[in-house]
């Protein structure tokens, strides 16, 4: 373990992941710049504005003044800016491209240029396509079905192509995360249908069958915590799975009904979309000795009192909560 303290850029640290990743990276003495859009909303960090351990860019990654800008001073990257999720993907297949691929190279090229020692990428367990194996290993063929999978996939191919001496590189490749964080997103399987089961009084199930890997958003930040203080040897070049529970989308409705208490509805209609990931996750486990420790009942736990705090106005309609809704909205080129 290494107890160096870090100054970090997270490429899209306004987003769910980075909102709570970036305040627990400060709380572990690190400093942080995020580089982000801030579409989904300015006062992500309201309690973090006066902080001089935080640095807040509001700039476009495919812009390389603003990539530069942005690393002034950083010695280690967090990637998680992207367009996120096939539908929002499909929306605008050139500009998704051009954020989530071909801006890649570049920010991997300007991070070496200026000292950069470590690169942490979030790719997405859905590279691996379906995998009729009991086990979806690491060391299993990636068979992307969709353009955001593809792109994801390719940018692993680069990270790896540009690791070299000096420049350590991990490659992770989380499960659907759930739970609440500051910037929530409710387009996510567990935080959908709890949305829906809360406020709407009943869960639509599509197909059921379709098996879906989750990891708790605080389990998510953890292991990037985690990863920053590990020494070089221990991660450089390696590619690690992120998940802790694989269940049926249909299991996960009785879940959610069942921490709930209360009297939900569950109706099942078939579906076309009979995409089902598992993966696992026992080589982040043994090589890094990271084991999750929430639940798929804790995210739905901490979801239910975010909304009955009133963290959550509108949560139905908002299209905050909803990367497609929102990138109708914005019309981003």
């Amino acid at each position: 373990m290494t107890n160096k303290n870090w100054h970090v850029l997270v490429t899209g640290g306004a987003g769910y992941v980075g909102s709570a990743l970036v305040p627990k990276l400060i709380e572990a003495g690190h400093k942080v710049t995020v580089l982000d859009l801030y579409l989904y909303g300015d006062n992500v960090f309201a309690d973090l504005h006066d902080n001089p351990n935080l640095k807040q860019i509001r700039g476009d990654l495919r812009d390389k003044q603003e990539v530069v800008k942005a690393l002034e001073g950083c010695n280690a990257v967090i990637h998680l800016a992207c367009i996120s999720n096939d539908p929002s993907y499909d929306l605008n297949p050139k500009l998704a491209k051009s954020i989530n691929f071909d801006a890649f190279r570049p920010l991997v090229l300007a991070a070496k240029s200026v000292g950069v020692e470590r690169f942490v990428y979030a790719s997405s367990s859905s590279v691996y396509g379906i995998k009729r194996n009991p086990e979806v290993t690491e060391d299993l063929p990636l068979e992307p079905l969709t353009d955001y999978s593809k792109y994801k996939a390719l940018c692993e191919t680069i990270l790896q192509e540009e690791r070299e001496p000096g420049f350590v590189t991990i490659t992770i490749r989380p499960s659907t995360v759930c739970g609440y964080a500051p910037r929530l997103r409710l387009d996510l399987t567990v935080n959908i249908l709890t949305n829906h089961a809360i406020n709407n009084g009943k869960i639509t199930v599509f197909g059921g069958k379709q098996k879906r890997p989750n990891i708790h958003i605080n389990d998510m930040v953890n292991l990037y915590l985690h990863v920053m203080t590990l020494p070089d040897i221990q991660i450089d070049g390696q590619i690690f799975n992120a998940g802790w529970e694989n269940f049926e989308v249909g299991e996960i409705a009785e879940m959610v009904k069942n921490v709930l208490g209360r009297s939900v509805k569950i109706e099942t209609t078939p579906s076309d979309d009979n995409r089902s990931y598992h993966i696992s996750s026992e080589k982040m486990q043994r090589e890094l000795g990271f084991v999750p420790t929430h639940t798929i009942e804790d995210a739905v736990r901490d979801l239910e009192a975010a909304f009955t705090a009133g963290k959550v106005p509108n949560p139905m309609d908002d299209p905050r909560y909803f990367n497609i809704r929102l990138m109708q909205k914005v019309d981003l080129k």
